[in-house]
């Protein structure tokens, strides 16, 4: 794929992915993407006389008051759903707050109820990845869709490298819940949350050891589906280019491309794995390192659609053709399974469902304290196209 192209999907991507964050509860970006996308609450304070700066000016929760005929008090019982309101006043209320088009003030509310009415998603990546990426892009918005029909808000928090920001936010109780989302060996986040008693869910499996809900899709299986069906296909010499080895996904994905391996090949197996980022850079880098190893190699299986397309832009590279000299397979089966030349084969992970089932999972945990929701494993898909 030419270099103008890999510019336009990764601009794809981020549209995609900023569209997704760009819901009812009138999210905007504030600051740059690495830092966070959040909500940004108006100015008015319960219980304080407002100043506008803006042209137009926003009723308050006087103006509500006054045209109801009740106190602030009682407005702010209506608004927190206290059931310490008559029914002839919550009408009152009810009917001002319709007629001068009042929106509550989140930040003010929160003081109220102790909650923050928001929910973060923290992906321990890049921002470079994670505006790239078609498996980000698609979970997020699978998030969105399932809280779009909830009072919450959902903010995108980037914690690569540094996490203290990202630990001051949850323990400062800005978020009444967390989805985590690709994490590394190495990452702390999973035991902060734990002390911060933050509800938490996992988009993938947890390393051993711990014990957190989480929602995943059956890579393992996924993986040993690609491989059976080069296998079937008549390729003897298949290479794989493998996730990385301190993500539980890398690990499954390499796991189910063992486990469907001929017997014969099984013997000298490590010689026919190279590890990717799961980027596209990374599995140009990896084919050729294999091209090397492995010369009459036939077919590679590899754990990312993006890696497969910089493994057949490698193969193009160095002359061989895709699928008569080598076939690939990819995993994701992304939009860029299908805009590949030749289309590529993929096991297709239902994105947007993992993530409309990550955030009924973490609503499960915010509204029910105490109760361990149970955690889920998708199914996955092999769609067959030209490359295999």
């Amino acid at each position: 794929m030419e270099t103008s192209d890999r510019r336009s999907q990764d601009y794809c991507w981020a549209r995609l992915l900023l569209g997704a964050l760009w819901n009812h509860h009138g999210m905007v970006a504030e600051g740059p993407p690495s830092q966070h996308l959040r909500a940004v609450p108006d100015s008015d304070a319960v219980g304080v006389p407002s100043v506008h700066h803006d042209s137009v000016h926003r009723p308050t929760v006087w103006a509500v008051a006054a045209l109801a005929g009740v106190s602030k008090t009682t407005v702010s019982r209506v608004l927190t759903n206290s059931p310490r309101v008559s029914p002839q006043a919550r009408i009152a209320v009810e009917k001002a707050i319709k007629k001068l088009n009042y929106v509550p003030n989140r930040a003010a509310r929160a003081l109220v109820t102790r909650r923050a009415d928001t929910l973060a998603l923290i992906v321990s990546e890049p921002e470079t990845r994670l505006f790239s990426e078609p498996f980000f892009a698609g979970t997020v918005r699978g998030i969105n869709q399932e809280l779009a029909r909830t009072d919450y808000a959902f903010v995108l928090l980037s914690a690569e490298g540094d996490s203290s920001k990202i630990e001051r936010y949850i323990m400062n109780g800005h978020a009444d819940g967390v989805i985590l989302m690709s994490l590394h060996r190495r990452d702390a986040l999973v035991r902060l949350l734990a002390q911060s008693r933050t509800p938490v869910v996992l988009a993938g499996r947890p390393f051993p050891g711990e014990s957190v809900p989480y929602v995943d899709a059956d890579n393992r299986a996924g993986a040993s589906a690609a491989v059976r069906h080069l296998v079937e296909r008549g390729r003897r010499r298949i290479a794989t280019i493998a996730g990385p080895a301190d993500m539980p996904v890398g690990v499954d994905r390499l796991d189910g491309f063992h486990d469907a391996l001929p017997p014969a090949s099984r013997r000298s197996w490590r010689r026919l794995v190279e590890h990717g980022d799961f980027s596209e850079d990374s599995g140009e880098i990896a084919m050729r390192i294999l091209l090397d190893r492995v010369p009459d190699l036939d077919a590679v299986f590899a754990a990312s659609d993006l890696m497969a397309i910089g493994a057949m832009r490698a193969l193009r590279a160095a002359g061989r053709s895709v699928p008569g000299d080598v076939a690939v397979v990819g995993f994701d089966d992304s939009h860029a399974a299908r805009l590949a030349t030749p289309q590529l084969t993929s096991v297709r992970q239902p994105m947007e469902e993992i993530g409309r089932s990550l955030a009924r999972l973490l609503l499960n945990e915010v509204r029910n304290p105490g109760h361990r929701s149970a955690s889920l494993i998708v199914p996955t898909e092999l769609i067959v196209r030209e490359s295999s």
